[in-house]
């Protein structure tokens, strides 16, 4: 039997779940290896796993160990705020992240209820902590949490911190002690531990709403889906400060609820989490549908146009805002010199004709917005913050502003009503301008395909597929002509005339993604290049 399991079921652990969890899998040799037989992954995307008792699990003792990894490159006398999501033991994996942090001599500035994780990237910047993190999993499944680690620019870690913090972290204990022996509320008496004022949140929702353009009828309706998320205080908060009324939230996925239970991937970029607010939106007659997911960095958009029902993906809502914030920052004469915009390799290469139309330049990154994050800080270095004018990634993820260094789905809900409200009251629904920017730029039509490889052997599966891909000879045939891999485990393959496949596992959940993008000479030859593309890559990789 698996020694770190017998260790664990011979402490009386201070989260009883855990306990009763490892009495029920102690005849289970398959669960309890899923559970210990490795250490849950440190990366720059920090910790994201299933919950549960394990060291391959989220629970308060990895929660502990990645904490005191992070201190130790913090150091004494540092100062970082935490935040947390709607997730399942969120609140209390933030408390220990606190306690931890708070012993180790660190500052804590600590939200008192769920926050977006742009909040949080805001409050390290405003409150000039030297780190953040947030718990959180995001879009995954429910029975999924996470950690994520911010650096003094309010940016996610970088791989050098990634790695620095990992081998802190090898070398402690899972139930370290804490070195004070001091608990949460002798903490929050010694003031280690001090709770944000509600001004920081006040003032964060005004800044995203100076991203807006344009000071309409403020006419449209809108739907707005949290999706049981951090979304709605914030999101409200900041659409109605524009002065919009005609607003309805999804009544059975207002409150925060790490259930999930009206979908169990809340996830705005799927249907599936989309219906209810599909269902309001027909209902009431509205314009938009906004969603943001569990942690509010992303968001998705549905668009009603008569009787007409379109879900956009991520490309198209992000070329969308990038074509408005061009024109609008055009017409009001405030773009500046240099423009520059900065977008990830996954995601469409039609914002490159849009950036070359407005004399934007236009940066790419690795898939990953804390590369955009990075790409503004070296503006910022170099004097020219002010030139960056839009962020976007394919998995909708938007950032207008240099307030924060991640994706904002409050500046995205913000931009999108903006943008939805100017376009309504020229006379056009947001649709028409999208077929607008097809024709004049190019139809060039994308589609993510996700391929799911679940526990030990699924991690081992992604690895073989990626392998072969790189070194099988059968991977270069007529039809296939590799491009070149980046430095990240990414492959860029062309397929004849049919369009491009971008292939890369998952920095966060076991699957396999990759990224479809096919152009015709309308909308139908498109999606039939894009059908085909999927095809001959499902096919020759065995994914279907």
């Amino acid at each position: 039997m698996n020694n770190e399991y017998i260790r664990w079921k011979s402490k009386k652990l201070k989260d009883n779940d855990l306990n009763i969890e490892l009495e029920k899998i102690k005849d289970n040799n398959e669960a309890i290896e899923d559970a210990f037989g490795i250490n849950l992954s440190f990366g720059t995307g920090g910790l994201r796993g299933i919950l549960g008792a394990g060291t391959n699990r989220m629970n308060i003792y990895t929660v502990r160990k990645a904490t005191f990894g992070v201190a130790s490159v913090l150091k004494y006398g540092s100062s970082v705020a935490v935040a947390f999501d709607s997730r399942i033991k969120s609140d209390l994996f933030a408390k220990e992240a606190a306690m931890v942090f708070a012993n180790c001599n660190i500052k804590v500035f600590l939200f008192d209820r769920v926050s977006p994780t742009p909040l949080l990237s805001f409050a390290v910047r405003e409150l000039q902590c030297d780190g953040g993190i947030v718990i959180t999993a995001s879009h995954n499944p429910a029975e999924y949490n996470g950690y994520k680690v911010y650096d003094s620019k309010g940016c996610q870690i970088n791989p050098f911190t990634s790695d620095l913090i990992f081998k802190y972290m090898e070398n402690i204990d899972v139930f370290n002690e804490l070195p004070n022996e001091m608990d949460f509320n002798t903490c929050l008496e010694k003031k280690l531990i001090e709770y944000i004022d509600d001004s920081l949140i006040d003032l964060y929702m005004d800044t995203v709403c100076k991203q807006a353009f344009y000071e309409g009828s403020r006419s449209i309706k809108i739907v707005y889906t949290p999706l049981n998320g951090s979304g709605l205080e914030c999101v409200l908060g900041a659409i109605t400060r524009r002065g919009f009324t005609e607003l309805k939230v999804v009544k059975e996925q207002m409150y925060p609820n790490g259930l999930f239970p009206t979908c169990p991937y809340p996830n705005p970029e799927i249907k599936q989490a989309l219906e209810l607010g599909i269902r309001d939106l027909i209902n009431t007659n509205s314009d938009i549908l906004i969603a943001t997911d569990p942690d509010c960095d992303r968001a998705g958009l549905v668009i009603r146009r008569k009787d007409e029902i379109r879900i956009l993906n991520g490309n198209e809502t992000g070329i969308l805002m990038f074509d408005y914030i061009c024109n609008m920052r055009i017409k009001k004469k405030i773009m500046p010199k240099d423009p520059v915009a900065v977008k990830t390799i996954v995601t469409t290469d039609l914002a490159k004709k849009i950036a070359s139309e407005y004399g934007v330049n236009m940066i790419e990154t690795l898939t990953g917005f804390k590369f955009i994050g990075d790409q503004i800080a070296i503006l910022e270095e170099s004097g020219k913050e002010d030139s960056f004018i839009f962020g976007f990634e394919e998995s909708c993820g938007y950032l207008s502003g240099t307030y924060v260094r991640d994706k904002d789905a409050v500046n995205a809900a913000v931009l999108i009503t903006d943008m939805a409200d100017y376009y309504n009251d020229i006379g056009i629904n947001i649709l028409d301008r999208l077929e607008q920017i097809y024709k004049k730029y190019g139809y060039l039509m994308t589609y993510l395909g996700n391929y799911e490889y679940p526990g030990m052997s699924g991690l081992e599966e992604m690895k073989k597929i990626m392998f072969v891909l790189r070194n099988n000879s059968l991977m270069t045939k007529d039809y296939l002509k590799e491009i070149g891999h980046l430095h990240s485990d990414v492959l860029k393959f062309e397929i004849n005339d049919l369009g491009t496949a971008i292939v890369r596992p998952s920095g966060t959940e076991p699957k396999i993604k990759i990224y479809y993008s096919s152009e015709g000479y309308d909308m139908i030859d498109s999606d039939i290049k894009l059908k085909k593309l999927i095809s001959i890559m499902e096919r020759m990789l065995n994914l279907a």
